[in-house]
């Protein structure tokens, strides 16, 4: 696509917008299908996840994790690369998390810890994608492979630990202990208090500020540096760039080590904020979520967390509708996620080629114009 037919705003905000109409509209069949309202399901759902402060709390929570495995595969995406490794990536990450509570929870407060335990989840995540990196950049392994039978070690690697190493002595459960207080992310409602403010309880607690920095962050990198400009030029043209200079089995290595260790700062949302322990399965498909958020966000950190705000809201909102009607059940609302994918991600592209044919004719619209008042 020739960017500069269609204005930014256009393609990160408005045709996102127009493909999930087209995914909502036709996933109101299948409430009319189950003799569900469509647009009473709708109210339901809108009021579950952003009628009342608790729910807005569960679905800002949700929106962290999928605005870190967002970026990790935005990054990736820049340069070329489809890291498909992103639940592996945050598993890995909140062991580094675990392990640092774990071992230092009785040792320090939580802002001398916090920076450790950000730097765990970051080193352990981009470590567990180095592997992938090196062997794309120097052994020609395709990235999307290596990435996906990382995940499946990275799953066998935490039921080994969690049972064997980490699970407290005379219990079943594969859980480790919960941290000391000192350890726990501060809660969005205690956080709220500080200031003299109230807000319910919920799962959303400081690491949803650490995302958000995290897209600034991304942000920069991309567009306003050099690394960002070799990022994006290796995406475009790696053939091009290689000619240009830019070493790409270098570049390989970094990205994926940043696109890592985004994804590996989930486990700061999950294992040092909501669960407050190590556990099994607490990834829960956010990794895969992440491609389906970078995706609708179209690369884009802004469009990330409108994306990353949406799936929040199918989330909390998804739940609530289950509660509320007996004949809707949770895999209605993955056929309704499935939908906004698909057309959002598999069907991105539809409305791109009228969009550019529409701006093509009103820019000469307004070129003809300008000529016929400059005539006049």
């Amino acid at each position: 696509m020739n960017d500069s037919k269609i204005p930014m705003w256009v393609n990160v905000i408005g045709l996102p917008l127009i493909n999930i109409f087209f995914a909502f509209a036709f996933s109101a069949f299948i409430f009319i299908a189950v003799d569900v309202n469509p647009i009473e399901a709708a109210m339901v759902m809108v009021k579950g996840a952003l009628g009342y402060q608790e729910g807005i709390g569960y679905t800002l929570y949700y929106t962290t994790n999928f605005i870190f495995t967002g970026l990790a595969v935005a990054v990736a995406f820049s340069a070329g690369l489809f890291n498909i490794g992103g639940e592996g990536q945050a598993y890995l990450g909140g062991l580094g998390v675990g392990l640092a509570c774990l071992g230092l929870d009785q040792a320090l407060p939580f802002w001398a810890l916090l920076p450790i335990s950000m730097v765990a989840s970051m080193a352990f995540g981009a470590l567990w994608a180095l592997i992938p990196a090196y062997l794309q950049a120097y052994r020609g392994s395709h990235i999307v492979i290596t990435t996906i039978m990382f995940n499946f070690i990275a799953s066998a690697l935490m039921v080994y630990l969690m049972v064997n190493v980490l699970k407290l002595d005379g219990q079943m459960a594969p859980v480790s202990r919960m941290f000391e207080q000192s350890a726990v992310m501060p809660m969005f409602h205690e956080i709220a208090a500080w200031f003299g403010l109230s807000f319910s309880e919920s799962p959303m607690n400081l690491s949803f500020f650490i995302a958000l920095a995290c897209c600034v962050f991304v942000w920069v990198l991309l567009w306003r540096t050099r690394w960002g400009y070799a990022i994006r030029a290796m995406g475009a043209s790696p053939t091009a760039a290689e000619y240009g200079g830019i070493n790409h089995k270098k570049l390989i290595i970094i990205v994926m080590l940043i696109s890592g260790a985004l994804s590996g700062m989930l486990g700061l949302n999950e294992v040092q904020g909501y669960g407050q322990q190590l556990k099994l399965d607490f990834v829960a498909g956010y990794g895969f979520t992440g491609i389906a958020v970078c995706l609708i966000g179209r690369n884009h950190p802004v469009g990330i967390i409108l994306a990353s705000l949406l799936f929040g809201v199918l989330y909390q909102g998804g739940a609530e509708l289950a509660f509320d009607f007996p004949n809707i059940d949770r895999e209605m609302i993955q056929v309704v996620q499935a939908l906004v994918v698909l057309f959002s991600g598999a069907l991105a592209l539809m409305l791109v080629k009228p969009t550019e044919h529409l701006f093509v004719l009103w820019d000469r619209r307004k070129k003809s114009l300008g000529k016929a008042q400059t005539e006049a």
